[in-house]
């Protein structure tokens, strides 16, 4: 009985560890999936509306920059698209004439 009583004790030591560790990077990884989502469109909505390039080609080119976990969803009826972080962040980039494509 006792084996049992010090590994759950183990167990929940080593749980409360995991949850202060990932309370302690947070931020940082919620600041990272925001500049993450804003980059991807930004440039995702450059390529679609001013160079003119499929949906298609501009969401490859972030796949192969390392931008796996942002997603790319196009909006051609009002020329947005917007990057996002499943559960973290979204933002979204509009083709404005005169400035390009600037983030809302």
């Amino acid at each position: 009985m006792k084996k049992a009583r010090v590994a759950s004790y183990m167990a929940a030591l080593l749980l409360a560890c995991g949850v202060a560790l990932l309370v302690w990077v947070w931020p940082g990884l919620k600041a990272q999936a925001a500049a993450g989502a804003a980059y991807g469109a930004r440039m995702a909505c450059s390529c679609r509306y001013i160079e003119g390039q499929n949906m298609e080609s501009c969401t490859g080119d972030m796949a192969d920059s390392g931008m796996d976990m942002v997603r790319l969803d196009d909006n051609p009826a009002i020329k947005t698209v917007t990057g996002s972080v499943p559960l973290m962040a979204r933002r979204t980039a509009r083709l404005q004439q005169g400035f390009g494509c600037v983030l809302d």
